[in-house]
């Protein structure tokens, strides 16, 4: 089939005599097929595609006819396939099959034993956590359509303009400037609001005074995207600027540790030091950062408790941030790939105070 598999393959043969993917964002990453329906089955030295016929003739043009198999009477033709090539030990994806679904497998494929460790999704994890060239060109391509974006918005946002209208407005953008898809939900928030991280864009109209902080990305052939600014809309008072500072120094503190060999507990460690020293630590709730690529959220983690050594082509954001409940929230957010000595900073936008 196609290599990624061939490496899946190599590591599946320590635990398992087979696999089944169901997950959509692990069938693209090994078929490079996008689908919402869809079973990758890996046994012994082969790898196969099912799937409806809503995408059979699309899936052969893209991965080969002869690794494409119908979906219909899908159990009845993997109990074949396992019958016939001695399979009896079947590993599940831990982390991401339902438990309708597993109870599914195993009422359709008496006497097979499934691996239900994280033996699979571990290994998955080995192969999807180190970017090839081709998957950071187009992560790449889906930052630069995120950074227009951002460039447009700036001239976009005026006063009486709502969260709502502005989150709306860099989705336009991205959709009609290359993005096969959005990477999540826009976060524009302004304001009081701008204190949550994860806040919802409503029907508040910015005014002058407020800081609006944006969290979005594009999506570019099944890769992601993932960036945040925080710009105020008339002049900031001497505490929002002092927040914004540390918020800053913080980021620029993350990205200047970040190297092959660093801990994810270390990297957190670099920005969240330079917020508590200020004053902030409570403010800062959540991790520095993650990984990016065919899920918005994937290894490795940056943040107290990440399991995660940092690795060269590891693909991350960092993204430090302070939020002050019922007066405003300040977070700046970059993508940067690690390197053997260092990391490459895949995000260009200015990240010193915008004031609109």
């Amino acid at each position: 089939m196609m290599f990624r598999t061939d490496i899946l393959l190599k590591e599946l043969s320590s635990f398992c005599d087979a696999a089944v993917i169901f997950s959509e964002e692990n069938r693209r990453y090994f078929t490079q097929f996008p689908s919402s329906d869809g079973v990758l089955l890996a046994y012994k030295d082969k790898a196969v595609f099912f799937t409806d016929s809503r995408y059979t003739e699309a899936a052969a043009k893209c991965i080969g006819d002869e690794f494409v198999i119908d979906s219909s009477n899908l159990y009845e033709k993997l109990g074949k396939i396992f019958s016939e090539n001695g399979v009896k030990k079947v590993a599940v994806e831990y982390d991401k099959l339902t438990l309708q679904g597993f109870e599914e497998l195993k009422s359709k494929l008496p006497g097979i034993e499934f691996e239900t460790s994280s033996l699979l999704s571990d290994a998955i994890e080995r192969i999807r956590i180190v970017k090839e060239d081709s998957e950071v060109e187009k992560i790449k391509a889906a930052q630069k359509i995120a950074e227009d974006a951002f460039s447009h918005i700036l001239t976009f946002i005026k006063p009486g303009v709502t969260e709502k209208e502005i989150s709306l407005e860099l989705d336009f953008y991205m959709l009609s400037h290359g993005a096969e898809a959005v990477s999540f939900e826009t976060i524009a928030v302004a304001g009081k609001n701008s204190s949550m991280p994860h806040g919802v864009p409503g029907e508040y109209k910015v005014q002058n005074g407020d800081f609006i902080t944006m969290d979005f990305g594009a999506t570019v052939d099944g890769y992601h995207s993932d960036m945040t600014r925080t710009v105020c809309l008339g002049e900031p008072t001497e505490k929002m600027r002092e927040v914004y500072k540390t918020v800053l120094d913080a980021q620029n503190a993350g990205l200047s540790v970040l190297k092959d060999g660093i801990s994810g507990v270390d990297a957190d460690k670099a920005a969240r030091d330079i917020i508590e020293n200020a004053g902030y630590g409570k403010n800062f709730g959540h991790g520095l950062g993650h990984g990016v690529g065919v899920e918005i959220h994937e290894a490795p983690r940056l943040s107290p408790k990440a399991p995660h050594t940092l690795k060269t082509g590891h693909v991350v954001t960092v993204e430090p941030g302070i939020y002050l409940p019922g007066e405003f929230g300040v977070r700046i957010e970059d993508m940067a790939i690690i390197t053997d000595d260092g990391c490459i900073n895949l995000t260009s936008c200015p990240k010193e105070l915008i004031i609109l």
